[in-house]
């Protein structure tokens, strides 16, 4: 049974939202970080607030001004929290970037687009960062999140700031108080890059009231987060996701986050991910399927070292638990032998699983991508579920969750309560409960628009309501389930998103072999492309189809290394194989709108057994033998 929690407030800012977490849990620890090793410190909420604080006031005696933008760059940690924390109070907007970012026209983009008057970095990213302080137009300050011996033109330390805040609280402690009180829940709290409908990334507006809205939607679908819980924050923090479910709703339960141990280089952060777990001993982690599905693999090699017997045993007692658990919500048996023989597993096997990832681990939260039911059902079975949720940035980012008390496995969950959700037509006529659609939202979780994109922002927000772009239904039992986009955002494995149109427009305004390509990748490991070629300007070099295939292969190869469009578009997202397609997409095939614009979905759905082939090792081949049949009738 859900509990009566307090009704969403549109009132707050995430200012208020710290002030109420520090009445309620002053010396509680929020943030715990490892600096050396894996001996964790903590630091309490009012520790947190009194930081921040003095950051915002060093932010405004450097001369940030409130509406100013601030870009964030760092890997997670104490000070990532603390220095945005500090931007907000300022009343200054934070622009949080991913370390995955590399090249110097990505970050560029962004910290120009959005107007950045200051980068803030960790040590990592800063060695990033310096050489292409040229081409940022805008940026004045570079203010250094961690310690370093030597401070380059323009940069300034983290304990500097801190300390010119000190001196302005002592000289004039209303300034601060009146910039926190000119915060409202309208004020911008991010502004978040994510990718747009066009080769350039779009700029998600997130306000104070975004996220207070979406976090205590989340806490009350989850039917609270106990104060004592702590969670490993492993997913990049600059992502709504992180600041929502990480960082957020911890905050308003009094809970604590963790950040993985640090290193002096990804690698070495990455291969800190087991200790820390260890250590920190986390109630829940958040999730997404390559993550998963790494902790399965690194799960059943430990079985499989124990020997022919245990992992028998471990195999028997997944199976047993499948047939018992079913979806979830209808799990049970009439079988009296079941639930002991359960128990049992659980004691010899699953327990010690437990004990040996993380012992007080309840659940996962899964997003990003769509989770496999497979890889639910095993995480389910072993004692720790896995709960698939879905959203998006534009929504901060919670639309819906499966939880402890209402899940059903396939399914993303039910939507978060205080927000409306429509299952509509191409018209956006609300179509009856079960049938296929696309999903809009109206809510406070609704972001403000794309910044400097009007247009975009309007064909995004109609009347009020956010258009997903995924197709979806929702069941009798109120579940929504996901089906992938109406748009064409590619989604790796990772959750990671990229939008195709830039490379898809490209390609085809580069190559004279190439009439339509259309790029796929939903949560798969690599991209692939179906395409439609140009006969008559093949047939210019070649009739040989073997020789047709392979001037195709070396077109895409023009985006990869050494090519001449290298660097155009990051490497991952150009196609690692190719279906060629015998017939145009077209309005009489129905594969092309009355715009002119091509249908994806559509394609999908028309070649899916096409695509399914370019994820085998013979079908990936440029000379498959799909493409070289397709080939031989166009050379006629």
């Amino acid at each position: 049974m859900l509990k009566q929690l307090n009704p969403i407030s549109m009132s707050k800012t995430i200012i208020s939202f710290l002030n109420e977490a520090v009445e309620k849990y002053s010396e509680c620890p929020f943030l715990y970080e490892a600096r050396t090793g894996t001996d964790y410190t903590s630091l309490s909420y009012k520790e947190v607030q009194e930081k921040a604080r003095l950051f915002a006031a060093g932010l405004i005696a450097l001369g940030i001004q409130a509406g100013d933008r601030v870009a964030l760059i760092s890997e997670g940690k104490n000070n990532w929290v603390i220095s945005e924390l500090g931007v907000l109070h300022s009343g200054a907007i934070c622009v949080p970037l991913s370390v995955k970012l590399e090249t110097e026209q990505d970050i560029s983009f962004r910290v120009n687009h959005s107007e950045c008057c200051a980068i803030m970095a960790s040590d990592q990213q800063i060695a990033k960062i310096r050489p292409m302080k040229g081409a940022f137009t805008t940026v004045k300050h570079y203010i250094l999140l961690d310690p370093e011996e030597k401070l380059q033109e323009n940069e300034l330390s983290f304990d500097s700031i801190i300390e010119n805040g000190k001196k302005l609280m002592s000289e004039n402690p209303s300034a601060l108080e009146e910039r926190m009180n000119n915060v409202t829940p309208d004020s911008l709290a991010n502004i978040s890059y994510t990718s747009g409908t066009t080769a350039n990334p779009k700029g998600i507006m997130l306000s104070h009231g975004n996220y207070v809205c979406n976090s205590e939607q989340a806490v009350e679908h989850l039917d609270g987060i106990p104060s004592h819980f702590r969670q490993l924050l492993i997913l990049p923090w600059d992502h709504s996701f992180g600041h929502t479910a990480g960082i957020y709703s911890f905050m308003k339960c009094g809970a604590s986050l963790a950040s993985v141990a640090m290193g002096k280089s990804p690698m070495e952060v990455l291969r800190n991910v087991p200790k820390s777990l260890k250590a920190i001993n986390p109630h829940l982690l958040m999730s997404v399927p390559a993550l998963a599905s790494n902790f399965r693999k690194n799960i059943e090699a430990g079985i499989e070292k124990k020997g022919k017997f245990t992992n028998t045993l471990f195999k028997k007692a997944l199976k047993t638990a499948y047939a018992y658990n079913k979806e979830g919500f209808n799990k049970g048996s009439k079988c009296i032998w079941v639930r002991p023989l359960l128990a049992f597993y659980d004691k010899i096997i699953f327990s010690k699983i437990r004990e040996s990832f993380a012992s007080n681990m309840e659940f996962f939260i899964g997003g990003g991508a769509l989770l496999d039911i497979e890889l639910q059902r095993f995480f389910y079975a072993i004692g720790i579920p896995m709960y698939q949720g879905y959203g998006l940035s534009e929504a901060t980012p919670i639309i819906s969750a499966n939880s402890p008390h209402a899940h059903k496995l396939g399914s993303s969950g039910k939507p978060v309560p205080h927000m409306d959700i429509k299952i509509v037509d191409d018209n956006l006529k609300e179509v009856p409960s079960g049938e296929k659609g696309e999903i809009i939202i109206r809510g406070g979780n609704v972001m403000k628009g794309y910044w400097k994109n009007p247009e975009a922002t309007a064909e995004t927000i109609v009347d009020g309501w956010l258009r997903t772009g995924d197709m979806g239904y929702i069941d009798s039992d109120g579940y929504l389930y996901v089906l992938g986009r109406t748009k064409s955002l590619l989604i790796s494995d990772d959750g990671e998103k990229f939008s195709p149109e830039g490379i898809e427009e490209s390609i085809m305004a580069k190559s004279p072999f190439i009439d339509q390509i259309v790029l796929y990748n939903n949560q798969r490991p690599y991209t692939t492309a179906l395409i439609v070629v140009n006969p008559v300007e093949l047939k210019k070099h070649t009739s040989n189809p073997t020789e047709a295939a392979q001037l195709i292969e070396k077109e895409i190869a023009e985006y990869l290394k050494g090519g001449k469009y290298d660097g155009m578009f990051p490497y991952r997202w150009i196609p690692s194989g190719f279906a060629i397609i015998e017939e145009p997409f077209s309005e009489k095939n129905g594969l092309v709108n009355s715009t002119m614009k091509i249908v994806k979905h559509k394609v999908y759905s028309a070649y899916a057994s096409r695509i399914e082939e370019l994820y085998t090792p013979e079908g990936k081949k440029a000379t498959s033998p799909s493409n070289l049949e397709v080939l031989v009738n166009l050379l006629k």
